[in-house]
């Protein structure tokens, strides 16, 4: 019980948030614009400062981990792989395959996975460590599919250059980068530099879930619910069900197993919407599934933590 009541602690407010985005759009308090630029302002700034943020303030030197860190980037590269060669073989709508194939496999890794472990443990432990080993392939496999399964235009060749002009490009990536270069060479910035960088940090994740509600379409939603069904049931339960035991195999335990379950089995993550958006897809898919994972994530997080519990994985 209390684990249920932790995990719901941790994601029911989450939905909440995004159910108060729906209703402040349908009062007419937001209207189409606001969601437009708003979303334009998540994913050029308050999302990179905040994976600059976490990342320029861990100490990546000291709690590196090569395995660990090939683990977390082999898995992600496997799972975005299978998802995409799937869903062209499944999906019918072949509009739908980006955004299937990014709802599918990206977690909310930077934004709960830090807090999820502290909650645990009482510090962020191995969690900086998978989002390095991650979080940058999350993005870039993002680009890749959002760019190829866009709107169909020019040779293989074209495709190939605009994606990795837009991975260059990407706050994200950048911010990523960037991060990581400030933790390597310890900088220490002025006090009045980390308040702004974390005003903008913590403006990040309700932002963006406020947006997701904003631009949530209910008709839309139910129009494509088989769909957003199954990418929520691949990221929640066949992910975890298929990596997780490799993983123990291995012998990852305690901090790095949990860490392993946020990237695996957490909830997709709001920037997914943000970046279907920006790179002109529909986002319906995307949101929907969000949705979906962060109500149903306080109970399939709940199982995953029980299970490693029960088998003496996790302490």
């Amino acid at each position: 019980m209390d684990s249920l009541i932790y995990s719901m602690n941790a994601t029911i407010p989450v939905f909440l948030v995004i159910v108060v985005g729906y209703i402040l759009k349908r009062i007419g308090m937001f209207n189409d614009s606001f969601v437009k630029c708003t979303n334009k302002f998540n994913f050029t700034v308050t999302l990179p400062v905040l994976l600059f943020v976490d990342l320029s303030t861990t100490d990546i030197i000291g709690d590196f981990d090569l395995s660990y860190v090939l683990f977390c980037a082999i898995t992600t590269t496997v799972v975005f792989g299978g998802l995409w060669i799937g869903a062209r073989l499944i999906l019918k709508d072949k509009s739908l395959i980006a955004e299937f194939v990014q709802a599918g496999y990206r977690s909310s890794a930077a934004i709960l996975g830090v807090a999820f472990i502290q909650n645990i443990y009482g510090d962020s432990g191995m969690a900086p460590v998978m989002i390095i080993g991650c979080v940058p392939l999350f993005n870039i496999f993002a680009v890749l599919v959002l760019t190829f399964e866009g709107e169909k235009r020019g040779n293989g060749a074209e495709h190939i250059k605009k994606s990795i002009i837009n991975i260059i490009k990407n706050p994200i990536i950048i911010a990523i980068a960037l991060g990581v270069i400030a933790s390597l060479i310890k900088i220490d910035f002025p006090e009045i530099i980390d308040k702004t960088l974390s005003s903008f940090a913590k403006m990040a994740t309700p932002l963006a879930l406020v947006t997701i509600g904003a631009g949530f379409e209910g008709k839309k939603a139910i129009a494509k619910i088989k769909p957003s069904l199954a990418a929520s049931m691949i990221k929640l339960m066949v992910l975890p069900a298929i990596f997780l035991p490799i993983a123990v195999k291995l012998g990852f335990r305690d901090q790095a197993l949990v860490a392993l379950v946020i990237m695996l089995g957490s909830p997709t993550t709001p920037s997914s919407y943000i970046m279907a958006k920006n790179m002109g897809h529909e986002g319906v898919l995307t949101s929907s599934v969000v949705v979906m994972t962060t109500l149903l994530s306080s109970v399939t997080l709940t199982l995953w933590i029980f299970v490693m519990r029960y088998f003496g994985l996790i302490m």
